[in-house]
């Protein structure tokens, strides 16, 4: 008897919450869930934070992040999703190559209210057939990252800025016991789109060098930026930790944080992530020189990514995720995500440049001085990020030689094009 009314009861209650719920579904708002994709991995734990202030100024919205970056091929996994039909409501991408890759699900976004606020060479780069398609949320630069104690305590008293220079740099801070550079060469991004970024942007017409491998009238074996830079990558090959391959992008901040390296090749992305670390370390940016000319000290300076809103989601799902990219940069509380937990160079003249370190302030510094070479590799070909990747560890590696090297990568140009 006992069994029977219990079972009594939980069909009664089963009703009440059926007949409840039909009710919310008429008389509530539909629950509306965001989701979003992008690679940096560095923001995860101040992401999840400013989800919480996002759901809470607007109820009714859960968002859902994937991160996928560090060593991971984002690229491949984001292609994987829309494949599946489950492109993401908000999703990143680099530049023009990724655009004409997943142009038909790109939503305009020029009616935006953060559109004004945009500074001009960002809007500019985030404008695709004609329409602002995109929202360029920061401006970043890498180069070498520097530890100023060592190079002090080395006796460097100049800031290299040449080959020549940073080469003497190099043997000084082997004379104190320590590795010059801790290259990061097992990460495909750090050896491919921007270390293999540098010939290319220091052309002296990146965008027509680009034109011209793409018409047949360019060519890398020979080109006599590319043999160049040969001398940069060999000074770092020569002046790094042994087996450079080993080495990821982890590895390396965690080699300039305890004082094993002086120098890595990184950007500000990894700036919080290095005081996190050790909060004591005194850093700024370095050029990657690859002459000893008046204009080798610059520094790629660019828009890393752009977010972009899915233009085949719901309509519910674009409106949310609007409302996102809005309130990430059109309010007080998403702007502190930028400046403060980001630790990011905005690209909207509404958001101040504040709580940089010593990365981002020389990368400020270098673009106020114009001593700066564009980001190329949102050009290349699409597949080529990884392609390069592959054959310039095999340089790393001591498998090819270097016009063996140059021969690859045309033809994967030749090939990818």
């Amino acid at each position: 008897m006992k069994k029977i009314m219990f079972l009594a009861v939980i069909f009664g209650l089963l009703a009440i919450g059926m007949i409840f719920a039909a009710g919310q579904e008429e008389g509530a708002a539909k629950e509306v869930e965001l989701e979003i994709f992008h690679f940096k991995v560095p923001w995860i734990d101040a992401w999840e934070n400013l989800e919480d202030e996002f759901e809470a100024a607007y109820p009714g919205v859960t968002v859902e992040t994937e991160i996928s970056g560090g060593g991971a091929d984002w690229r491949t996994l984001l292609k994987a999703k829309f494949a599946a039909g489950a492109g993401p409501d908000i999703f990143i991408i680099e530049g023009f190559s990724d655009y004409q890759l997943w142009k038909e699900y790109i939503e305009p976004l020029s009616d935006q209210p953060w559109v004004s606020h945009l500074l001009p060479n960002a809007k500019a780069s985030a404008t695709f057939d004609g329409e602002l398609k995109s929202m360029p949320l920061a401006m970043e630069g890498y180069g070498y990252i520097y530890n100023k104690d060592l190079f002090a305590k080395a006796g460097i008293t100049k800031t290299p800025a040449t080959l020549d220079e940073l080469a003497a740099a190099a043997k000084k801070l082997k004379g104190i016991g320590v590795y010059p550079f801790a290259s990061g060469f097992g990460t495909w991004w750090v050896i491919s789109n921007h270390f293999t970024n540098i010939p290319f942007a220091q052309q002296d017409d990146p965008m027509g060098f680009i034109e011209g491998l793409n018409n047949g009238t360019e060519k890398i074996p020979g080109n006599a930026v590319f043999n160049q830079w040969k001398n940069v990558f060999d000074l770092v090959l020569a002046n790094s930790e042994p087996n450079p391959l080993t080495t990821d992008h982890n590895s390396q901040v965690a080699m300039l944080a305890n004082g094993q390296a002086a120098m890595i090749q990184q950007g500000n992305w990894k700036e919080a992530v290095l005081y996190d670390t050790n909060p004591d370390l005194n850093i700024g940016l370095l050029p990657i020189p690859i002459s000893n000319d008046a204009d080798a000290g610059r520094v790629p300076v660019g828009i890393p990514f752009y977010f972009v809103v899915n233009s085949t989601s719901e309509a519910a799902e674009k409106e949310a995720a609007k409302n996102f990219l809005s309130f990430l940069v059109g309010t007080p509380e998403g702007q502190r995500y930028v400046t403060e937990e980001f630790k990011a160079i905005p690209a909207f003249d509404n958001i101040p440049a504040s709580n940089l370190g010593g990365v981002g302030k020389d990368i400020v510094e270098y673009s106020k001085q114009g001593k700066t070479i564009p980001w190329m590799f949102s050009f290349w070909p699409d597949g080529a990020v990884n392609e390069f990747s592959d054959a310039a560890q095999k340089y790393a590696a001591g498998i090819v030689s270097f016009p063996e090297y140059t021969r690859e990568i045309q033809a994967m140009w030749d090939r990818l094009k």
